[in-house]
């Protein structure tokens, strides 16, 4: 079970403001029940400030009067509702050790797979496009030592990122004709 956003800090209000038993408290907040007696002792967390865990989406007050009639109940924290933060876009930070490195993958994208436009290659690798065309047209400072290298295996992309992006550009493969299309062409070539 997750615990709850500042366990002590919860456990504390929990002692002062509700008659929950010690093991209730200390189950919901992952602390042993001698800790939470010592909370409520004032021998433990002197100094510390109670969280009420239903201000912060935690805990619902009928969640706390159910469990203070049933001692053998359970508190049970309450999901999240607020989505994770996904990533929004923009460059993505390359460490020093792996920025060496894009070159090589920029010429085995151009190898492999020359059907990717520019602005996938440099959404994929983070590069810019002086250099994809620096290296397409073999005249960047460094293509002696350039050695086309999977980007995926550097580090520098995903590989669903990469076979999205590969997947988007392929050209769209040819609707296929039904069979029996084929065959009554057969038969009427047949009949004349």
């Amino acid at each position: 079970m997750t615990q709850p956003l500042m366990p002590m800090a919860t456990a504390v209000w929990l002692v002062d403001n509700t008659s929950l038993s010690f093991r209730q408290i200390g189950e919901f907040c992952s602390l042993h029940e001698l800790e939470v007696q010592g909370i409520a002792d004032e021998q433990v967390a002197q100094n510390i400030v109670g969280l009420d865990p239903t201000i912060n989406g935690q805990l619902t007050w009928d969640d706390i009067e159910r469990c203070q009639k049933d001692s053998s109940a359970s508190l049970k924290l309450l999901k999240d509702e607020i989505p994770a933060k996904t990533r929004s876009g923009g460059a993505r930070y390359t460490p020093v050790s792996k920025r060496q490195d894009k070159p090589d993958a920029i010429a085995w994208l151009l190898k492999h797979h020359p059907e990717l436009t520019d602005a996938q290659i440099c959404r994929l690798v983070g590069t810019t496009k002086p250099t994809i065309l620096a290296i397409r047209e073999r005249s960047h400072w460094n293509m002696s030592e350039i050695k086309p290298v999977d980007p995926v295996l550097l580090g520098l992309c995903l590989q669903g990122e990469l076979d999205a992006a590969v997947q988007k550009s392929a050209p769209p493969a040819p609707e296929e004709v039904p069979e029996e299309a084929e065959t009554d062409t057969e038969v009427s070539a047949e009949s004349e």
